[in-house]
């Protein structure tokens, strides 16, 4: 098995080796760690990923692929428009209370379908299925929230979503916004464009400067 440097245990060693894992994924140079059949077996017993990742359930955005990780590195969670339902706040509770993650992520991109669903209901009252009503519902406000500051493009729409959705996720008492607040986790929003590969980091979020 190649031997590879030690898990990060840090929020800002678990952001570098996001960041760095993505540049090789831009590059062309990714090393895909954590994937042969010796380290398959190592983590039957047990898990310790460094990150949660939120992400929007496009299926251009796979985390372990963009961010050039493996098995047991991520704790990946995945709705449309990366929307926070009670099930999802759980989820990410249960990745850094009980797993131990030193960062969790809000990953966004352009091009989101889900942005621009929220937008044509908005906007252009447009009418959409029933069953993407929880959609919209939970990422209308985002919509709205930009066109009250005069963000129209929807690519930086995407991003204010990102933010909202940080604020949501630290807002009130968790086991994230305590860990957070001590120092323990951070929590980190990105947006990724499809073309390029790359993802933007909006900045690293404490509980008292939550969106």
């Amino acid at each position: 098995m190649t031997q590879l440097a030690p898990r990060p245990e840090s929020p800002i060693a678990a952001l570098t080796e996001l960041l760095a894992g993505n540049e090789r994924f831009v590059a062309g140079t990714r090393i895909h760690p954590h994937q042969d059949a010796e380290y398959r077996g190592s983590l039957a017993a047990a898990q310790k990923p460094f990150a949660v990742v939120l992400g929007c359930s496009d299926s251009r955005l796979a985390a372990e692929m963009i961010f050039d990780q493996g098995l047991g590195d991520l704790f990946v969670v995945r709705t449309a428009g990366h929307i926070l339902g009670g099930e999802v706040r759980a989820s990410i509770e249960y990745g850094v209370a009980v797993l131990g993650a030193a960062l969790v992520v809000v990953l966004g991109h352009d091009s989101c379908g889900a942005v621009q669903a929220a937008h044509d209901v908005v906007v252009d009252d447009v009418a959409l299925p029933d069953e993407l009503a929880p959609i919209v519902e939970r990422v209308a406000p985002s919509v709205r929230h930009a066109h009250r500051d005069g963000v129209t493009d929807l690519d930086r729409v995407a991003e204010i979503h990102v933010r909202r959705t940080i604020g949501e996720l630290l807002s009130g008492d968790s086991a994230t916004t305590r860990a957070v607040a001590e120092g323990r986790c951070a929590v980190v929003g990105m947006s990724y464009r499809l073309a390029e590969g790359r993802v933007a980091v909006h900045g690293v979020e404490s509980v008292d400067h939550a969106v």
